[in-house]
């Protein structure tokens, strides 16, 4: 078992770090031994999981099989992609939809039309949650005591001079997602980036997913997003919420 979750640590650490890394990379990212590590990765690359030119190693698109099956798994049919895709297209802004990770949030399905983080987005991407409107939604589906869990083991790294990194200004943002069912961020993740989220639900209304909306200050004001965007956003969601296996036999 320790075997198998220093391996997983080996493969989830070019998630976290530059695509194309060294052994001695590698080895600090998940804080094995240069041999230990180096054993790893030839087996990984014996596997074909990992690809290498003898100096840097790599991920190799076998991968993507595990992240196909989750996909498949979580019930995100190609309706729901068509879904947040006529959003993209109606709005004439990126979408995207994740779930929550720990932390973190996870890109599940994405649109984009233009690229407003630096960094850019992906799915697989990951984000913190307490700071993005996807992560805020997310956080207001769970219970009052895992909530207040969750927040007592966040360490609220600030992703930007206005990122919200108070433990009660943040608890106070998470329910009133909760309360008005959407959560708009303005420039909380990176200056000038905006995003609005609503969640996407069970058959139960738990909250499993969310989905939502990012743009620039510069081409959205916030008053906008509340009266346009916001509708949209809503009515594609149900429309995900129809489209995935959770619904099915309904």
């Amino acid at each position: 078992m320790t075997a198998l979750a220093r391996g997983l640590n080996v493969l989830t650490a070019f998630g976290r770090s530059p695509r194309r890394m060294t052994l001695s990379q590698v080895a600090e990212a998940t804080d094995l031994s240069r041999g230990t590590t180096r054993r790893f990765l030839l087996t990984l690359q014996e596997l074909n999981f990992v690809g290498s030119d003898g100096k840097l190693f790599w991920l190799t698109p076998k991968v993507l099989q595990f992240s196909n099956a989750y996909l498949s798994t979580f019930g995100l049919s190609e309706a729901g992609r068509t879904a947040i895709r006529s959003l993209t297209e109606k709005i004439g802004e990126s979408s995207s939809m994740a779930v929550l990770d720990g932390h973190d949030v996870v890109y599940v399905a994405r649109v984009e039309t233009r690229r407003i983080f630096s960094s850019g987005l992906e799915v697989g991407s990951r984000l913190p949650a307490f700071c993005s409107s996807l992560g805020r939604v997310l956080l207001s589906g769970l219970s009052d005591e895992e909530l207040d869990q969750w927040l007592a083991e966040e360490t609220f790294a600030p992703q930007s001079p206005r990122t919200i990194t108070d433990r009660a200004k943040v608890r106070q943002k998470v329910l009133e997602a909760r309360r008005l069912q959407y959560a708009l961020i303005d420039s909380e993740m990176e200056v000038g980036v905006r995003s609005i989220a609503v969640p996407i639900c069970d058959r139960a209304g738990d909250t499993i997913a969310a989905l939502n909306i990012g743009t620039t200050a510069a081409r959205a004001s916030l008053d906008h997003m509340r009266k346009v965007f916001l509708p949209a956003l809503r009515e594609a969601a149900r429309e995900v919420e129809r489209t995935m296996g959770h619904w099915q036999g309904s």
